[in-house]
């Protein structure tokens, strides 16, 4: 019998904690000699590995006949119905750096429809979440998106690129047109963390390309819980797997979508 989605989330919830103490606690004594590199400035650590086995572990408890797809390869067993979509270290960089900005994010395919997100913030022990047509939560609290319905109001969000830079020039033009109309734009180097804003409130857009599904798939369901939009760059659905996203809340998202598509 298959948990209901509330259940399955919250218990979710309670693996992402307890590998984030995990995580934070291994911050305290860390060791930078054992940094891998993936690709260019795209790092790994043991704690990055060893998160997600712990991760993988205990959700093949919570649901034996699931699936992962996640960051670091930990498992390539694929679920006939449920795949779980894990990143479980968010923005290593801001950890091996020490920068309190990093994130266990947890989310789960049921065939190709996302149906629950968690999102810890481990340096805020905030923990994110959200399940189908259940609404959005951060540590217990519901959440929404912001309402402001002006470009100069807003703080908007973004990631910049690392290591494709074949878009690079279209990215500038439409972050100095941010720059330019928008509050304020912030680089938090989380997109799970930057999704996660969204949701709250904090920020009012987020925008970012070269992402891959464990960057996005908890966040964006939070999101869109939380009353927003999340869409690819055309303002369709292929987000999650098509390596662009934009979300916001529903009043500037046309703005802003029309925007990136005026400078792409």
């Amino acid at each position: 019998m298959i948990p209901k989605y509330q259940q399955l989330t919250l218990a979710t919830c309670e693996i992402a904690r307890t590998v984030g103490k995990f995580m934070a606690e291994e911050r305290k004594s860390f060791d930078a000699s054992m940094i891998e590199n993936k690709g260019l400035h795209d790092l790994v650590s043991y704690v990055d590995k060893a998160s997600e086995k712990q991760i993988i572990e205990e959700l093949s408890k919570l649901l034996p006949e699931s699936g992962f797809i996640a960051e670091e390869g930990t498992s390539d067993k694929h679920g006939e119905r449920f795949n779980w979509v894990i990143d479980p270290l968010d923005g290593t960089t801001n950890y091996i750096q020490g920068i309190p900005v990093y994130a266990v994010s947890i989310g789960l395919l049921d065939g190709n429809e996302l149906v629950l997100g968690v999102v810890y913030e481990v340096g805020r022990n905030e923990c994110f979440y959200a399940w189908k047509d259940g609404g959005a939560f951060l540590n217990g609290e519901p959440i929404h998106v912001s309402k402001c319905a002006e470009i100069h109001d807003s703080l908007l969000a973004t990631g910049f690129p690392y290591n494709d830079f074949s878009r690079m020039d279209k990215y500038m033009k439409f972050l100095e047109w941010t720059m330019k109309n928008a509050r304020g734009v912030r680089r938090l180097g989380s997109a799970a963390t930057d999704l996660a804003y969204v949701a709250c409130g904090r920020f009012d857009a987020f925008w970012e390309y070269d992402l891959k599904p464990w960057d996005v798939a908890a966040g964006s369901v939070i999101v869109k819980e939380a009353g927003g939009v999340v869409t690819d760059y055309k303002g369709g659905n292929d987000y999650l797997f098509g390596r662009e996203i934009v979300a916001s809340n529903k009043l500037i998202d046309i703005l802003i979508l029309n925007k990136i598509q005026e400078f792409n």
